[in-house]
């Protein structure tokens, strides 16, 4: 995984993971901003931050990711420590996106450099927060998606046969946060270094362009936003579950397998929480403790958090009678037998956005139909079908949509290509679809018929995954090897004048993805062997990209740029090469004008 791999090149596996454990135990935590400004958490942010689509997005300033990758790396993290000592954010950039039901969801911006300190903060506050956030929480944390909230969800009613729903719509919820009450949130759960606490408040105060400072809410479109709100929801977790799932165990009695406890009903509400950030339900067993559960959920809310329900939105369902809507899918417990399972679809507006998208990409195609175009609907239909496919009538849904979309599709594509059963599909379409739908073969490429999609079944989140614990990277670690490892470190360590951030950070994805062999001799390289070679060298347009370096041998690189003969023969005969090796090295010396040796 990535985000791990990321972690052992700048050496803080061990910090995060401390700070998780510390956190778990309980402990507070006062010397926070010492992790927070370290040259290697500064660096890891940058790599973040790099890899993030929006990281191509200009704020106020009109910079991106590009302007910052060219500075020298010890000059960009010497700005941030100094940035952060009187620590001041640039007015922030307000973008309005089109929501689902037609209103403008606005997002704040910021310019490039307070994105990267966000992820400082954001790198060193997650795994404090991880080791307390609620087990069934799964909105914007590491390895939990939208999926496993459904699982949940699902195993509550075909497992517990619990078929009442508790529907709470916060009303504007990331425009309402109250920040003293979050600040004191983040002391509670013991971050209580004053200094990371008052450049949060200066984030969370931070000027919006043409609007001024807002006196409440987080900015959506920040990197530390998703984190401080399920900080702030972690309250309401945490006391949803302690009414009936966490409750203490007080009473025993005995079974035919011995002493059992139970827990004393007689004055709790029994249900269980599913949220996905503000987006949360409370599944009940009856319709009196769900009427509990509203009107005990809406007065916390509004007495603890300072927050306010939408009395429209906000329901209690029958699952039997009426279906309930949840993360762009719906929900109904219908008969199979002698009991009742959970029916799961696409909610209706869902499809009229899938519908209005395919006809955007066909018009897309009928005007240039080219590779490209079609390449772009695929992934548009790959995309809806992986998150969809965990719908139980996922089947039924997408053949309605094809159906419907039938004759608008064959209209407009049967002049600029062939509508056929695949021949000789590609690979990636045999992976993911069969061959026996007819399908429009655009510039060579076959579009992935939108019906075609089965039923993936829903998985359950296993407690025992985790980013922050020796045990659970034990499950998902990358396969990269100990020694491998120590020398990704050793490489990080290491500092060369002059070079920039990109330099740096490409120069150990090269060693990685490569896995530390050189790239003409397949020799392994330990660090002290390693030369970052520009393939096009910087006087004729060559740039610190990824594709553009190239990780070899010291002794290698020496033989590629080296004019004096003597010197050149005797590295030939040290270094063994054969003549594939030496056609590769003359290739290499063509770009630096050089003559083969």
């Amino acid at each position: 995984m990535q985000t791990l791999r990321n972690w052992e090149y700048y050496g803080m596996t061990e910090s995060f993971t401390d700070l998780y454990e510390r956190s778990a135990s309980k402990e507070s935590f006062s010397n926070l901003y010492g992790i927070v400004t370290s040259r290697e958490n500064i660096r890891l942010a940058y790599r973040t931050m790099k890899s993030n689509k929006g990281s191509k997005t200009p704020g106020t300033d009109g910079l991106t990711i590009e302007d910052i990758e060219q500075r020298p790396e010890y000059e960009l993290v010497n700005e941030i420590q100094n940035r952060l000592q009187k620590y001041r954010l640039k007015k922030v950039r307000r973008k309005l996106i089109e929501k689902e039901n037609g209103k403008m969801r606005p997002l704040g911006i910021p310019c490039i450099l307070d994105r990267i300190i966000q992820q400082c903060f954001k790198q060193v506050l997650e795994p404090i927060a991880e080791a307390q956030f609620y087990n069934h929480s799964y909105g914007f944390r590491p390895l939990r998606s939208t999926h496993h909230a459904m699982a949940r969800v699902q195993f509550l009613i075909n497992q517990a046969s619990m078929h009442y729903v508790v529907d709470i719509d916060i009303l504007g919820f990331f425009d309402n946060v109250n920040h003293t009450l979050l600040v004191k949130q983040l002391w509670n759960m013991g971050i209580q270094d004053r200094r990371v606490l008052a450049c949060i408040s200066k984030m969370l105060k931070a000027e919006i362009e043409g609007e001024g400072i807002p006196s409440k809410g987080v900015p959506q479109g920040g990197l530390l936003s998703t984190l401080l709100s399920n900080i702030v929801l972690n309250d309401l977790d945490h006391w949803v579950a302690g009414q009936w799932e966490l409750f203490p165990l007080t009473k025993t009695f005995k079974s035919r397998t011995g002493e059992r406890a139970a827990k004393i009903r007689s004055s709790l509400k029994e249900g269980y929480l599913v949220c996905y950030a503000d987006d949360f339900k409370i599944i009940c067993r009856d319709w009196k403790s769900a009427q509990r559960w509203y009107h005990a959920v809406v007065q916390y809310l509004k007495d603890r958090l300072k927050l306010d329900v939408s009395p429209e939105k906000s329901q209690i369902i029958n699952l039997r009678k009426r279906e309930s809507e949840f993360l762009g899918f719906t929900i109904r417990a219908n008969k199979k037998g002698q009991k009742r399972v959970a029916h799961t679809g696409i909610k209706s507006s869902k499809k009229q956005k899938i519908k209005s998208e395919v006809k955007k990409h066909i018009l897309r195609m009928r005007t240039s139909p080219t590779a490209l175009n079609a390449a772009g609907f695929n992934s548009f239909v790959l995309g809806i079908h992986n998150y969809f496919n965990r719908a139980t009538h996922v089947s039924v849904a997408f053949s309605r949509l094809a159906y419907d979309l039938r004759a608008f599709m064959y209209n407009r594509l049967k002049q600029i290509g062939k509508y056929e059963h695949p021949a000789n599909p590609p690979p990636t379409y045999s992976k993911f679809y069969s061959l026996g739908y007819r399908t429009f073969r655009i510039a060579n490429v076959y579009l992935y018929p939108l019906a075609n999609v089965k039923t993936k079944n829903t998985m359950g989140f296993s407690t025992g995954l985790s980013l922050f614990t020796t045990e659970g990277r034990e499950q998902i670690h990358k396969k990269l090897r100990p020694d491998l490892r120590q020398e990704i470190y050793l490489l990080t360590n290491s500092s060369i004048p002059n070079k920039s951030v990109e330099y740096m950070d490409n120069w150990i994805s090269r060693y990685s993805m490569r896995m530390g062999k050189c790239e003409i001799t397949g020799m392994y390289l330990f660090a002290s062997d390693v030369h970052c070679h520009h393939y096009i060298p910087s006087h004729s347009g060559g740039n610190d990209k990824f594709n553009n370096l190239r990780i070899i041998h010291k002794e290698v690189w020496q033989l590629i740029v080296q004019t004096h003969k003597e010197t050149i023969d005797v590295l030939k005969n040290r270094l063994g090469l054969t003549e594939l090796m030496m056609n590769q090295i003359n290739k290499y010396r063509k770009k630096y004008a050089l003559e083969p040796v």
